[in-house]
């Protein structure tokens, strides 16, 4: 299903790597691979892809999306399969709901085998929250050195807006546990799914954990990637977040209690893991 879905997304003329000449060699410019784990996004689905085709366009990169549908019951994938009349998009379809670190962990293994070691692997949330527009200031950190570049919400400059009281302060918190018990330079946010890797790094995470490299089922599973890169010695940086939680359609799908248990032994786990 995998194979179908990337060959019924992308054209040959959409998907070819774009290349120039210079001093009569071909070069290759590095691909965005946008992969959006999505769960019942109909209402933001379309807004989101626009907005994305619009960044792209005007930063002159070459992209596609890689779309991974976890069992949604309303109209994610039509949306989707509209979109990708328009631009590279390719859906993954999972048949029933499994979770966030299976969504993850299925767009991040097509991303890594379809990319070339010097593309760009961003992921971010399929809701609209996230501004694409960003993009392009992380893909230009990773061209100044770093591996990992994480859409941060404690970086100066950075924005909440419309989520509650309560969840800042749980998110905060959270923060801080992890920068006081186990502190990785360049990192202030674990939990922010909006990052952007070099896929030569994602590469390595598969090769190096095999299936366990995204094997958390729950939203906890972003914590764990990078701890596990952690031990990749890669270097990690930060850029401001503009959170626009007021234009996400509907609750959240975050079950808050449950997500803190997870997170907290995924915490534990790595904190007294040999290294």
């Amino acid at each position: 299903m995998r194979n179908r879905a990337l060959q019924s997304g992308f054209s040959s003329e959409r998907a070819a790597p774009a290349r120039h000449s210079l001093g009569g060699d071909s070069f290759r410019r590095r691909r965005i691979h946008i992969v959006l784990p999505a769960y019942n996004e109909a209402p933001r689905l379309g807004s989101l892809l626009e907005r994305i085709d619009e960044a792209m366009r005007e930063s002159e990169l070459p992209f596609d999306v890689i779309l991974v549908d976890d069992g949604s019951s309303d109209g994610t994938v039509r949306v989707a399969e509209q979109w990708a009349a328009r631009i590279p998009l390719s859906v993954e379809r999972h048949s029933r709901n499994l979770g966030l670190g299976a969504t993850i962990r299925d767009g991040l293994g097509i991303a890594a085998a379809v990319a070339d070691p010097s593309d760009v692997v961003v992921t971010m949330d399929a809701d609209d929250t996230h501004a694409p527009g960003l993009i392009v200031r992380m893909t230009q950190k990773l061209s100044e050195g770093y591996d990992v570049v994480i859409a941060s919400r404690y970086e100066p400059g950075a924005r909440v807006v419309g989520l509650s009281r309560w969840r800042r302060l749980m998110s905060w918190g959270a923060a801080f546990v992890f920068k006081v018990l186990l502190p990785m330079p360049g990192v202030q946010d674990f939990t922010c799914g909006y990052r952007a890797y070099r896929a030569e790094v994602l590469k390595w995470g598969f090769a190096t954990y095999g299936d366990h490299f995204v094997d958390q089922a729950g939203f906890q599973c972003m914590v764990d990637v990078l701890l596990k890169l952690r031990r990749g010695r890669f270097v990690f940086g930060e850029v401001p977040l503009i959170l626009r939680y007021d234009r996400k359609s509907g609750a959240s799908k975050m079950k808050v209690a449950r997500t803190v248990k997870d997170t907290l032994l995924v915490l534990i786990r790595n904190r007294f893991a040999r290294a």
